[in-house]
């Protein structure tokens, strides 16, 4: 019997600072991207092109520091966009270690430390099987990484976003503080909008919409869930359409 193909054949994969972090709440937890260095390597070695965009939540969170610290929201967001790039950095060295050639494209100009965002060339890298890491956001405040995510799909055409967290789709509430959540199969980009869930920010759900660009929010936390998601498996939550193995043939 034939191994099954990914439905999927350039992604980008979108990370939150959160995910590095492991148990210790903050900073960079080696195990914690080791893990989910394996899992990228796991679906680039299926043929998948991948390219990653992760947030700096475990260093700064530029949205939710600025009104605590007395710092200018679009100074704190810099601050953020800088700390994406430590992530990137991070992330590129563990992928290489472990056989995986990466790049760093950062929106902001940072020479000695990465590649400019070049769009041809972020492509050209994906076509040349190596994994391409967006740091520094769109290099403008007040612009989400989740907004940076769809941007770049867009760009690069991409066929889907995968969007990792911490629980197993998307609910009507918090599931970890209402049992009475239910958990969403599928949602369109209206219902999302309409029921205020906390999927992507609504800059970036409307643009998934306008360009029709499926996003798949699925628990990264379960070994092996980003390489379930390529291959088609019916985990998680599928926002815009979904996409089956029998599309592809």
């Amino acid at each position: 019997m034939a191994a099954p193909k990914p439905v999927y054949k350039r992604i980008v994969l979108k990370l939150t600072g959160e995910s590095i972090q492991g148990g210790q709440g903050f900073g960079i937890d080696p195990d914690a991207i080791r893990s989910v260095a394996l899992q990228i390597k796991e679906i680039h070695e299926l043929g998948v092109q991948v390219a990653v965009v992760i947030g700096g939540g475990n260093i700064f969170r530029g949205i939710q520091n600025d009104e605590a610290q007395g710092i200018d929201r679009a100074t704190a967001d810099y601050m953020g966009m800088l700390a994406t790039v430590i992530n990137g950095l991070a992330l590129q060295d563990i992928l290489e270690k472990i056989g995986v050639f990466t790049r760093v494209q950062t929106a902001i100009q940072l020479q000695q430390l990465a590649e400019p965002y070049i769009r041809r060339r972020a492509i050209r890298h994906l076509e040349k099987e190596r994994v391409v890491i967006f740091v520094a956001g769109t290099g403008n405040p007040y612009f989400t990484t989740d907004t940076t995510a769809v941007l770049r799909a867009i760009e690069i055409n991409a066929e889907a976003i995968l969007k990792a967290t911490k629980v197993d789709g998307v609910y009507s509430a918090d599931p970890h503080t209402d049992r009475t959540a239910q958990k969403f199969s599928h949602l369109s980009y209206l219902d999302v909008l309409k029921k205020d869930l906390k999927v992507m920010d609504a800059t970036a759900i409307s643009l998934s919409k306008g360009n029709n660009l499926p996003i798949i929010v699925f628990n990264l936390m379960k070994p092996g869930n980003i390489k379930r998601v390529v291959l088609g498996e019916k985990i998680g939550t599928v926002v815009g359409p979904i996409r089956t193995r029998r599309s592809r043939q």
